[in-house]
């Protein structure tokens, strides 16, 4: 992931022309056809995110409220849709506002977590955590241990190229690679003590056994009650928070999609208060239909979590292999040339790493992405047609439709079937 990051940096840097990052790099890479499954996959990818956001909040309400159950109830599902809507509303009254918002609760939220750190750490039991390392070398070995957590993995990290999503409002190009190194450093050091600091506490198997949110369980269970309403809280402003930043960049993304052309022209339209509204709508119906869907559910929270790292790779693998092309190439080298061989190190373990990612996923989310992308197309016939082109301009193009297309109607087939389920 750090290497991706790097790759998005050295982007941002050397193609300053190039903004809203991702499925532009695709595009500019690799055509019209993948730009616009790059722009479609982590605009989709962002939505089911935000589907999974309202899941947790749920689930977390669950622990107080039993009507919220484990956040696929009628109650939770209705209380999730009251809040989609008012948010939107929010937003469509002008983006400053919504970020302003953003930028209080970005603050607010990092205050339980870091409370959660520095108490564990006063309470740091080494022969606890030394009898959970250990007993983990049991549990079918370092790689597969690895390969389980692989897509909780991604989907902590997606996000790290919000700085490259918003490039054109930057007034320093390096301020977006800043950013973007800014912001892995500070999420992997969160994620490493959150996740390990628990074990100096507590045996593993009681964490694991733990419900949703498990932080609030590990707090409560050290320091009483108020740890676990204390963590909650936090939590519920942190994923409201989160769920207004990807809202914005869910917009931003079709909207910069459809500025390009690779996106109908309905969704390049902005309000008096210059919001991009009909990506905004178009994104919100979609959250919708998802977050109703998962009354039929067991397990939402981490279905939507697998999807979403899922249907993120397919961008991200787009753009590791533009990073590598460019390095490779040497374009735009001819300032600080000595960059370019280290660049095209990281581009290459990013390429590797996305693919193997990709594979590691396994082949049911595969095809579930397949499901999303084939019929996403009518979108892109849509904006070629209103310019009066060709769909798809060679044989590149069509036997990646042919492709996605055969995989889509493999999946509906296996689900239908029942040899696969969700």
């Amino acid at each position: 992931m750090y290497t991706l990051a790097r790759v998005f940096q050295a982007l941002a840097e050397r193609k300053p022309d190039l903004d809203a990052g991702v499925f532009v790099y695709a595009k500019e890479g690799f055509g019209d056809y993948p730009g616009f499954l790059s722009a479609f996959g982590y605009w989709i990818s962002s939505c089911i995110g935000n589907v999974s956001y309202w899941v947790l909040i749920k689930s977390t309400l669950g622990a107080f409220f039993p009507v919220f159950g484990d956040g696929n109830t009628v109650t939770a599902i209705v209380v999730a849709s009251i809040g989609i809507w008012l948010f939107h509303f929010l937003i469509l009254r002008g983006v400053k506002q919504a970020a302003f918002i953003n930028t209080v609760v970005t603050f607010a939220k990092v205050v339980p977590i870091l409370v959660f750190i520095v108490i564990l750490l006063f309470v740091f039991k080494y022969g606890t955590f030394r009898l959970n390392i250990e007993s983990a070398a049991h549990e079918g070995g370092i790689l597969q241990q690895v390969r389980a957590t692989m897509l909780v993995t991604v989907f902590v990290f997606i996000g790290i190229e919000g700085a490259s999503v918003y490039s054109r409002y930057a007034k320093e190009r390096t301020d977006v690679g800043r950013a973007t190194i800014f912001g892995f450093v500070a999420v992997t050091a969160l994620m490493v003590l959150v996740s390990m600091l628990p074990f100096a506490v507590l045996p593993r198997a009681d964490v694991a056994g733990m419900r949703q949110p498990s932080m609030a369980a590990v707090l409560e269970s050290v320091v009483g009650p108020w740890g676990g309403v204390f963590v909650s809280i936090g939590l519920i402003v942190s994923v409201l928070g989160a769920y207004l930043a990807w809202s914005l960049i869910c917009a931003e993304v079709m909207f910069a999609a459809a500025k390009n052309k690779d996106m109908p022209a309905i969704f390049a339209r902005e309000n008096a208060n210059d919001v991009p509204a009909n990506a905004l709508w178009i994104t919100n119906i979609v959250v919708q239909i998802l977050v109703a869907s998962t009354y039929f559910s067991r397990d939402a929270f981490t279905l939507m979590l697998n999807l979403t790292s899922s249907m993120s790779l397919i961008p991200y693998l787009f753009v590791a292999a533009y990073g590598w092309m460019v390095s490779n190439r040497g374009e735009s080298y001819e300032v600080r040339p000595e960059e370019r061989r280290r660049d095209l190190a990281f581009a290459s373990v990013a390429v590797i790493y996305t693919l193997f990612m990709i594979i590691a996923g396994g082949v049911k989310f595969i095809l579930l992405a397949a499901i999303l992308y084939a019929p996403g197309t009518v979108l892109y016939v849509m904006a070629r047609r209103e310019r009066n082109l060709k769909v798809f301009e060679g044989m590149s193009d069509w036997a990646i439709f042919i492709v996605t297309a055969v995989a889509a109607i493999v999946c509906i087939v296996a689900l239908a079937t029942g040899l696969m389920a969700i």
